[in-house]
């Protein structure tokens, strides 16, 4: 029964480009398939009726049911039922975009800390923004040219008006105001082996100088040379100043409100999920690898489909604690639910010795491509990622040997 407690008692993953999608029930809450009932009495709206309660699905516009095309997929499971289901979608769903995906010249932006939405920056209009090369670049060089590397050694640095951006983090320049919002502390960190910053066998460890933000002391990136700052997607806010001016006091009401455990992972997830279909897209790819400054893998991430809606219905016992649903539940017998946006991805955690072989394959693999990140980000992810994976019914926990997640967007 823990396990019960710990799922979802109804959950909806709908396929936008296959149309079709799956409904799962959860065992206490019906115990008779013929017991329930799907219809879409409006646009974009669709009723799951069980003889205890609706429960309330509010689609994305364009996206409806096919009326009477639900159907229970033979044989019941221990843990519940579940159901197919066909769908009418007119056009797909964009996909939002990622902070670093939303910036752009000739606006103006305000940078925030992510943990107490103060100020770090000054407002900027930057005069270029413009992608760094991809990460593994410098490797790709060593293996095409036939001539000593002409950037060996060299840092591709930005201007005052520079916006560069990397994979998982901003470049930016250094502005006055930053000795009264940053702090600086110089830090030691392993270079994991296999890693393309280690030169020569003996160099193992790395020193660098961590830039954290005065008021809270959260850790926002590392400072790249005196007059050069990378700041890190995950670990701060960038919005959009209206009139060169920034509502600190919105922002201020917000850090309240993500000061707990589950704001952050909300953050967390919809930031990650938005970046790895941008990267997908941009340069087709599908298999990351998540790991900490020094080079040090935390998590294989294997992204499957960005084409997916997610409803969920947690339980009354959890219901506070879930992050994979979207919306408010209305008391009564009527629940309410929007359908948000999601990517469907397999993982591993490097650390499961389980799965070591997997982990050393995945490392000799160049199509994998590697994602830094601060290492309490990508401690936050794994937890984030393994709570996602606890809440789905359990046929749709794992996949051969990996586990499965759906992280909204």
């Amino acid at each position: 029964m823990e396990e019960l407690e710990q799922q979802d008692i109804v959950f909806l993953e709908l396929r936008q480009k296959l149309q079709s999608g799956l409904l799962f029930i959860r065992s206490d809450i019906v115990q008779n398939g013929a017991d329930v009932k799907l219809e879409s009495r409006e646009e974009s709206t669709l009723n799951i009726r069980t003889p205890e309660r609706t429960y309330q699905v509010n689609l994305t516009p364009g996206v409806s049911l096919v009326e009477a095309s639900c159907q229970k997929s033979p044989g019941v499971t221990e843990h519940g039922s579940h159901f197919r289901l066909r769908l009418n979608v007119e056009q797909p769903l964009d996909t939002p975009s990622s902070v670093i995906g939303r910036l752009k010249v000739k606006e103006t932006n305000c940078f925030l800390c992510q943990s107490c939405g103060s100020r770090v920056l000054q407002d900027r209009v930057f005069r270029r923004v413009l992608p760094l090369p991809n990460g593994n670049w410098n490797t790709l060089v060593d293996d095409w040219c036939c001539h000593p590397d002409p950037f060996a050694n060299r840092k591709l640095l930005p201007r005052d008006d520079d916006c560069l951006l990397g994979d998982t983090y901003i470049l930016l320049a250094r502005d006055s105001g930053c000795e009264q919002t940053l702090t600086q502390e110089v830090t030691s960190y392993q270079i994991a082996a296999g890693s393309s910053q280690i030169s020569g066998e003996q160099k193992r460890f790395s020193k660098s100088v961590m830039v954290s933000c005065r008021n809270c002391s959260a850790l926002l990136g590392e400072e790249v040379t005196s007059e050069v700052l990378k700041f890190y997607m995950t670990e701060i806010l960038v919005k959009p100043s209206e009139d060169g001016q920034c509502d600190i006091t919105q922002h201020s009401s917000l850090s309240k409100s993500i000061s707990t455990r589950l704001a952050r992972w909300g953050f967390l997830e919809q930031t990650l999920a938005s970046r790895l279909v941008e990267l997908s897209s941009a340069q087709s790819i599908f298999r990351f690898s998540i790991q900490t400054p020094g080079g040090k893998a935390m998590i294989l991430l294997w992204l499957l489909n960005t084409d997916t809606l997610v409803a969920s219905f947690p339980d009354a016992a959890v219901r506070g604690d879930s992050f994979i649903s979207a919306g408010g539940v209305r008391s009564g017998e009527h629940q309410s639910f929007q359908a948000v946006p999601a990517v469907k991805v397999l993982y591993l955690s490097c650390s499961d010795s389980e799965h070591k072989d997997i982990v050393d394959v995945w490392e000799k693999e160049i199509s994998v491509h590697p994602l830094p990140l601060p290492q309490r980000s990508c401690e936050e992810l794994l937890n984030l990622l393994s709570s996602n994976t606890s809440r789905l019914p359990a046929f749709l926990r794992s996949m051969n040997s990996y586990q499965v997640a759906y992280m909204r967007m």
